[in-house]
């Protein structure tokens, strides 16, 4: 896949836990990385899942919170009020397509994993396959992926995302919103070090 040089000559995978203090900063600084230049091009969070298990409902929720934080920035699909899900991904990215010129798209989606990384966030290259851990066939979303391990693969994977703690989705939801939230602050700057000095100034001279 062809990207364009982001903020950052060296582009990292991000994996971090959500109750990691650094958690958020550490997203927000791996996603400027791989963000398209301020070209005009549009950059579009898509946030699958559904509010109907638990486990799957954390796309929405990142959703929902990007939306309550009006960013200037960027553009947002996936809410608890208008999901997407495996019945409506299709026409949702079709959509997309229709309304964005060349978009460049994030996929946000939940997962399964191994018992020692439930919790964890990733931020990788390439697209998310939604579904594929319940066995469904739908789409790859995304020029780069986000994924939080909500709980553990292997076994019976509906019946574990129905049966995932809210408080461990909530919590990592609001994590990728707050890392989100922060690179959108910092993207019409050159760099995130700018972006930190600027907010370290701002800081200090606030009485």
């Amino acid at each position: 896949m062809n990207l364009k040089a982001g903020f950052f000559d060296r582009r990292e995978k991000a994996r971090v836990f959500h109750y990691d203090t650094q958690a958020a900063d550490s997203l927000a600084q791996t996603l400027l990385s791989y963000l398209p230049r301020m070209d005009g091009r549009p950059i579009v969070f898509v946030c699958i899942g559904t509010d109907r298990s638990t486990g799957d409902s954390l796309g929405p929720l990142v959703g929902t919170l990007l939306e309550e934080k009006n960013l200037p920035s960027f553009y947002v699909y996936g809410t608890l009020e208008e999901p997407v899900h495996a019945v409506n991904l299709n026409e949702r990215l079709n959509e997309i397509h229709m309304k964005h010129l060349n978009p460049y798209i994030i996929g946000i989606d939940a997962c399964l994993g191994r018992m020692k990384n439930v919790g964890m966030i990733q931020l990788n290259d390439g697209p998310v396959k939604p579904g594929a851990g319940v066995n469904k066939d739908l789409p790859s979303v995304g020029n780069i992926h986000i994924t939080g391990i909500v709980n553990v693969s292997g076994f019976m994977e509906f019946f574990v995302l129905q049966n995932t703690r809210l408080h461990l989705v909530m919590n990592m939801a609001k994590t990728i919103a707050n890392g989100i939230y922060l690179a959108s602050l910092a993207y019409p700057k050159k760099t995130w070090a700018d972006f930190t000095r600027s907010e370290e100034t701002r800081k200090a001279e606030t009485p």
